[in-house]
């Protein structure tokens, strides 16, 4: 009786009879192709946890293209269990053709680019990119369809794939190196330049994540502006890679300590004003001008001394310019000073050659 059930025949595929037994098997091959990738992507996943944290995103590519293969062939055997004969490309093309007209097109270059962004490591998952959107956040998984990216307030934002190969994205993380960072702020006219660099200097140092000054990596102030009611510089500086993944957090951090170490400092945060000066008012400017009008004694007019001559002040976007302008000499120098040794010795060569001939 279970016998005749298991043979008992469903549909014709080709020449092969479809039972209820070679469906029954298809389906348990199947089931254990993905019984299969899931204890494979358990398998990878523990490796990548206890691997070094550079070696995490080769492994997270094996482990999910290993589940496609694995989940691939599945399919194969189970197709194959029913009786579908795949000698046949023309019919293994028609039915790909039919998928793609009928709207499987967008899916399957999901796909694709899903692949490629997974061997082409663009991004990797951990790295903390923003696409054009204005969306931010850390990669968390790059599936067969859509990349889902984690904001930081935990919010999992998922990106078709094909719009992550196509479209423009800053990627803030590639290869685990930190970047560096601009902090804009203001201060009043009439500040002192070395007092408000000093203070900046100071309130980046005070934050835990600012990396220490290194040759190639030190903190710096930049005059970047002169507003309409204060100087705008900027500070730059260079965080830990985890602050840059925050860049909220980030920059509300330095902006808190640049206020901090501005009112220290006693140096003024300015806010927009506007000063109406008297030019000329019965015959006398500013003070006089008002004193006439009050009908008070005009005194004589005092030149005022010559300002004092600025001290030399440290420019540090002038001194960076002119380090990479310093560093290419070098390099240009040391590569001139080789190929003059290469000749050299080209033509110390040929002259022990030619005393040898003779």
């Amino acid at each position: 009786m279970v016998l005749d059930i298991l043979n008992t025949k469903l549909w014709a595929l080709g020449r092969t009879d479809v039972t209820v037994a070679s469906v029954l098997i298809a389906i348990a091959v199947f089931l254990g192709a993905l019984t299969l990738s899931w204890l494979f992507r358990k398998f990878v996943d523990r490796l990548r946890e206890r691997s070094p944290q550079v070696s995490a995103p080769a492994f997270y590519v094996v482990g999910q293209v290993g589940r496609y293969i694995i989940v691939f062939i599945g399919v194969l055997v189970a197709a194959s269990t029913m009786g579908l004969d795949f000698s046949s490309l023309s019919l293994f093309a028609g039915a790909i053709g039919i998928g793609v007209g009928l709207g499987v097109q967008d899916v399957f270059r999901d796909f694709v680019a899903g692949l490629i962004l997974l061997f082409d490591r663009s991004i990797e998952v951990g790295d903390f990119i923003e696409i054009e959107t204005g969306v931010t956040g850390e990669v968390k998984t790059v599936g067969a369809r859509a990349t889902t990216i984690l904001t930081n307030d935990n919010v999992d934002v998922l990106v078709p794939n094909s719009l992550l190969l196509t479209g423009k994205l800053t990627n803030w993380t590639r290869n685990r190196a930190t970047r560096r960072i601009h902090v804009p702020f203001s201060v009043a006219y009439g500040s002192d330049k070395e007092q408000v660099r000093a203070a900046a200097i100071e309130a980046a140092q005070s934050v835990p994540f600012t990396l220490p000054d290194t040759e190639t990596r030190r903190a710096q102030v930049w005059l970047t502006k002169f507003g309409d009611s204060s100087l705008d510089f900027e500070l730059v500086v260079w965080p830990t890679l985890e602050a840059v993944k925050r860049p909220g957090s980030m920059m509300a951090a330095y902006s808190w300590a640049l206020d901090d170490a501005l009112r220290k400092h006693g140096i003024e945060i300015p806010f927009p004003q506007q000063d109406l000066r008297i030019r000329s008012f019965f015959g006398a400017e500013e003070k006089a001008g008002l004193s006439a009008w009050r009908g008070e004694r005009i005194e004589p007019e005092r030149k005022t001394p010559e300002p004092a001559v600025a001290a030399h002040s440290i420019n540090d976007a002038a001194r960076e310019i002119a380090e990479k302008q310093e560093e290419k000499a070098q390099k240009a120098a040391a590569e001139g000073l080789k190929e003059t040794a290469a000749v050299m010795d080209e033509a110390r060569k040929a002259d022990i050659e030619d005393r040898a001939g003779d």
